[in-house]
């Protein structure tokens, strides 16, 4: 059971004293704040990069995905390192390595911040009712998050996925139900800390019903830790993606651009010193959660100044 955390005297008066009018101010001197944050421009700047990548692909990509680089005799080019007619090398049949990572950031920025925005839509929804009414619903809710919360997500991925098939839709449904409830805990507990703060008080002495309160009070207060989360989330959902290609359970068929999968694919030829082919979708991975944690970490910071 997670403890109640108790606001301090400064968080009621912060919900009591301040005008809506100042609140509005501070919000607005936030995002200022927030827009001269370097790790923030930083981290915008290689996360829009990437999804131009998947939006236009062709626009940076000098190949399609499955086109093999060919040499001025037509020969095809494989297993070649990175040189200036393939910049980032080519793999074991010839494929442009650098095309394929370009392309490649489509599977995984369609998926990941679907399932994270579906995870946290839910999340909200189950934490606002856990914190607000408590209760019995609270115990049996609290109950089955804990439950799937102490199980291994990949294991329930792969078994979801085994179950169900690896369609898109699954995929995402799948990722998001198992990133829900560490949502709903932390939304859980911003609600049960607003919960006790005065403003809520007085809407209930004003026979407020639950849901106005829930959503007309309490929800916008919230809004920050939400958005927090949607970008931690979309970093863990990149990664359990990524990992679901990598064991072969991707949406795509097996010659389709994928970071994870190409990983898989030819992780083995490092030991001959091909490193190229899985060394650059890695990377393309680790930049794209770099990114996004560097978004996360700026928000986080700057709202709870």
């Amino acid at each position: 059971m997670i403890d109640e955390p108790t606001p301090n005297d400064a968080d009621v008066d912060a919900n009591i004293d301040i005008p809506a009018t100042d609140r509005k101010s501070v919000k607005a001197e936030q995002r200022r704040e927030l827009f001269r944050t370097p790790s923030f421009i930083i981290g915008c700047l290689i996360a829009f990069f990437w999804v131009f990548c998947a939006l236009f692909p062709d626009v940076i990509a000098r190949f399609t995905e499955g086109e093999s680089v060919r040499n001025s005799e037509g020969s095809v080019i494989a297993r070649q390192g990175p040189q200036s007619d393939a910049w980032f090398g080519t793999d074991n049949t010839g494929r442009d390595v650098f095309s394929r990572v370009i392309h490649g950031a489509d599977n995984v920025l369609i998926n990941a911040p679907i399932a994270a925005l579906i995870a946290v839509l839910g999340g909200a929804v189950l934490g606002l009712i856990m914190g607000y009414y408590r209760g019995w619903i609270d115990e049996i809710l609290s109950r089955l998050v804990e439950a799937i919360l102490s199980l291994p997500v990949i294991l329930l991925a792969i078994l979801a996925l085994v179950a169900l098939g690896r369609s898109r839709i699954v995929i995402i449904g799948t990722v998001a139900a198992l990133f829900t409830p560490v949502v709903t805990r932390t939304v859980r507990a911003a609600v049960m800390a607003e919960s006790q703060l005065d403003y809520v008080t007085s809407a209930k002495l004003r026979g407020e019903s639950g849901l106005f309160i829930m959503l007309r009070e309490i929800f916008p207060n919230i809004t920050n830790v939400l958005v927090v989360e949607f970008t931690v989330r979309v970093g863990y959902a990149i990664f359990t993606v990524a990992t679901l290609a990598f064991l072969g359970l991707s949406a795509d068929d097996a010659t389709a651009a994928d970071w994870g999968l190409d990983i898989a694919n030819t992780y083995d030829l490092v030991q001959a010193g091909q490193w190229w082919p899985s060394v650059f979708p890695a990377l393309a991975i680790a930049s794209l959660v770099i990114a996004v944690n560097l978004i996360a970490d700026s928000i986080d910071k700057v709202y709870s100044a």
